[in-house]
Order: structure tokens, then sequence, then C-alpha cells
């Protein structure tokens, strides 16, 4: 007689195997209070069941992570819109073949923002090589939300030296697609923007912010806040390219009108490369 395991085995994969029929056969799923809640895609997508879903959201990446040993990550933050070089200058070239004005302005201030692309690339390379060459509990993994631009630069740049690295990719209507460069077993799909910025924060010993949009400003933010107020420890923050950041946020003007205090502004610091960045990381945790 099968022991109690391999029963709830089975009755598991026969429920899946259900779902599957339906999906291969290309015959509509309709509601059946029969089915087993866990495999109602209707039951699990309701409002209700909100709560169960961001649940797994945190779950599933923690858990793999954990198998992976992924202990100790450094997130890179930045534009999802800035390419590499080699991109940037092929664009660049076809703008002035075509002769057109407005596609040559934009190719060129892509091109000069490539050089954010390919310094993400180099720290990358240099938080990889230290990580390959020591002990595993010392490891730091490249960590990302796993999309075009500086994500890419950065898993890229881990991915050269060999070494497995992270991408919490975000489910949104224009659908951003994962990178190539993510290692397979570590590229995770959010829906909810709560969980995937909770999963950057879980294992972050050190977050970079290189220049970046809304969604770059929204996560430096979170992070700042988290540890102005000691819901997390203190970790280096960085925030690469000083013209960029300098030129866009007037920390000062947020001292100066008492809306924060001065120990505040020792929060993060400026950076403009790579070898700098990690430096700064390396004396931090005396590596």
């Amino acid at each position: 007689m099968e022991n109690t395991e391999n029963l709830s085995a089975s009755r598991l994969a026969d429920a899946w195997a259900q779902l599957q029929a339906h999906a291969q056969s290309g015959t509509p799923l309709q509601a059946d209070a029969y089915r087993l809640a866990f495999a109602d895609p209707e039951f699990l997508l309701r409002r209700e069941t909100r709560g169960m879903r961001m649940q797994l959201e945190m779950l599933k990446p923690d858990l793999e992570q954990q198998e992976l040993g992924i202990e100790n990550t450094i997130v890179v933050f930045g534009s999802a819109r800035f390419v590499s070089p080699e991109s940037a200058e092929q664009a660049l070239q076809q703008a002035r073949s075509r002769g057109d004005a407005q596609a040559l302005a934009a190719a060129q201030r892509q091109l000069d923002h490539s050089l954010y692309y390919d310094q993400a690339r180099q720290f990358a390379r240099l938080v990889a090589r230290y990580s390959r060459d020591c002990v595993a509990q010392r490891r730091l993994y490249i960590c990302t939300g796993g999309g075009p631009g500086i994500m890419e630069a950065a898993n890229r740049g881990a991915h050269d030296e060999g070494m497995p690295n992270v991408g919490l990719n975000i489910a949104l209507p224009h659908e951003q697609g994962a990178n190539p460069y993510i290692t397979p077993s570590l590229n995770f799909k959010f829906h909810y923007f709560a969980m995937r910025k909770m999963h950057f924060m879980m294992r972050a010993k050190a977050l970079v912010a290189f220049p970046g949009g809304y969604g770059t400003l929204d996560e430096l933010f979170e992070v700042l806040t988290l540890v102005q107020t000691r819901k997390a420890k203190p970790v280096p923050i960085l925030l690469y390219g000083s013209r960029y950041w300098k030129s866009l946020l007037n920390f000062d003007a947020l001292l100066e009108a008492g809306a924060i205090s001065p120990e505040d502004l020792d929060l993060f610091r400026y950076v403009d490369e790579p070898e700098a960045a990690w430096q700064w990381i390396k004396d931090f945790y005396k590596l």
C-alpha cells in the first residue's frame, strides 16, 4: 500500500494534470467548486485571495535563493533606458545615415548615457570577481530589477565572470522582459511592487543607485527611509554619478527646511568610479 506521502503527491499531481490538460486542449477553464483550492486559478485570482498571492510572492524567491545559497547581495538600481555603448553607437550611425536631426540628438544622448551602462558592468565584474575567489559564506551576489539598461549591465558584469546573479523583475502593462544575463534559476517575476522591494532589501548588503527615473527614485527613497527610521540595518547606499544626482536632488534644501536631520546626509555617499564604489563597500565590511 502506498504511504501517505505518496498518496498526497499523487493527488497533487492529478490536480495539476487536470489544469495542464485544459491548457493543452484549449478548453476554457470553467469555475468548478470541486476543484482543489490551490489548483483553482479563478479562486486564486479573486480579490479576497490577494493576501495569499502576496505570501506566495514572498515565499517563492526566498526559498529558491536559500536553496541556492544566495544570502548576501549587492543591489544595483538604475535606468532601464540607458543602453550599451555598442547599441548606442549603432543607433547613432543609423540616425546619421537617415539625416534625422531629432533621432540624431536622441542617439547622441543615448551614447553619452551609455557610459553608465559600461560602468555598471565594470562594477558588477569587480564584485563577482571577489566573490568567485572567496569562500561561499562571504560571497556577494549582484541583484537587479531584472530588466534592460543599467539592470542588464550589472547582471551582465556578473555573468562575464561566471557568477550567479539575481533578477527581480516586475510584470508591467508594457511587459518589461528579463535581460538575458540573469542566472535562469534566479530569475524571478513579481506582480506586487511591495513584495519585489522587500526582496531587494532582505539580502542587501549594499545598494548602488545609478542614474535613473521614477522607478530608481522610488527604490532609492524606500531604502533611505528604511535605514533612516531604523527599520533596516545601515548599509552602504551609493549614488553613482555625482553630477547627475546633485543636479536632480537638493538634499541640502531638505536640511535647511528642517525636513531631515544633519546625520541623515550621512546615510549615502556619492561615487563616480566603479573601483571607488567597490572600495567603499569593502571598507565598510572590512573585506
